[in-house]
């Protein structure tokens, strides 16, 4: 404790005002100011108290009930997206295509692969949309307002939709044909489809072609060949039996439901074969050969023109 230097008595000098201690540079500081909290707070407070802590404290988070409606919109956003752009769930309709896929399987088809310039390839279950004609007739589901709505998203498979799904066959360029009882041909190879037809099933019951398939269109036929309207049963319709690339949706790449059904749809061993690029093979292979002869030609008509010249 410091001595008083004024009063010559011990302890703390207090002044007329009620003061205590020596006087400072910034003012007196009263009894009353010393329990004054600096922030303005009642007595007894210490520093920043809780009332004040609170107001500048973290905002309070929203009710998960006030933010579900924008979850719910950014999840149909993405859905619909992903149907449009990326994969879609379609449901089959009949048995066209057994035992690769029953009545009532839900497939998933890739969508995606298509916006980059990819084209059906030989062995592929592809769905593609009516090309005119093929479902003539023949009656579609009335799906409820729900329904069309969860189908319009991609969270339910296309109902109203005429779509169909088949194996590609044959691509642009290709030559297929069949002798009623026999095995397809293509591009002169008999092909092996034991890996997918149906179990009894004939490759083709009645006789066709052969047909030289379109640039940028494709054959396609069932796996259950005695069930199902494919290419063969269309060859009156304009593109005799063919379907153009562009109405392929996409590639049906997994069975999705029933669980149990759970699978993969890859493309079978027999349509790796090399022979069946021969002969599609066969025009550039011409066309290469007609380019390599052309100098020669022109070589030999320039030095004969130089020999005539001469003489």
């Amino acid at each position: 404790m410091a001595v008083g230097a004024r009063s010559g008595h011990d302890g703390p000098e207090k002044r007329a005002d009620g003061a205590f201690g020596d006087d400072t540079a910034g003012g007196d500081v009263t009894g009353d100011e010393q329990a004054q909290p600096p922030n303005g707070g009642t007595p007894g407070d210490d520093g920043d108290d809780a009332a004040s802590g609170s107001d500048r404290g973290p905002k309070k988070q929203r009710s998960f009930w006030k933010e579900l409606p924008l979850l719910v919109g950014i999840a149909l956003v993405l859905a619909l997206l992903i149907k449009t752009f990326l994969v879609q769930a379609f449901s089959i309709p009949s048995e066209s295509m057994m035992n690769t896929l029953q009545k009532g399987d839900r497939v998933l088809v890739d969508k995606l692969t298509p916006w980059f310039g990819s084209e059906p390839e030989r062995g592929e279950v592809v769905v593609f949309h009516d090309p005119g004609g093929w479902l003539e007739g023949q009656e579609t589901p009335k799906p409820n307002v729900v329904q069309k709505f969860l189908s319009f998203i991609g969270l339910m498979p296309s109902a109203e939709e005429k779509d169909l799904i088949k194996r590609v066959i044959a691509v642009g360029g290709d030559t297929v044909s069949c002798k009623e009882g026999g095995k397809v041909v293509l591009n002169g190879v008999a092909l092996d489809e034991s890996a997918y037809l149906a179990p009894g099933a004939v490759p083709c019951q009645d006789s066709f072609g052969p047909i030289k398939v379109p640039k940028d269109r494709i054959w396609v036929m069932g796996d259950n060949r005695q069930n199902s309207l494919d290419s063969r049963f269309h060859q009156q319709l304009p593109g005799g039996g063919t379907v153009s690339n562009d109405e392929v949706v996409g590639r049906a790449v997994v069975i999705a439901w029933p669980v149990t059904r759970w699978a993969t749809l890859p493309v079978p061993e027999v349509f790796d074969q090399p022979a069946l690029n021969k002969a599609t093979a066969a025009v550039p292979a011409g066309a290469a050969g007609l380019a390599g002869a052309l100098p020669i030609v022109l070589w030999r008509r320039k030095k004969q023109a130089a020999r005539h010249t001469a003489e």
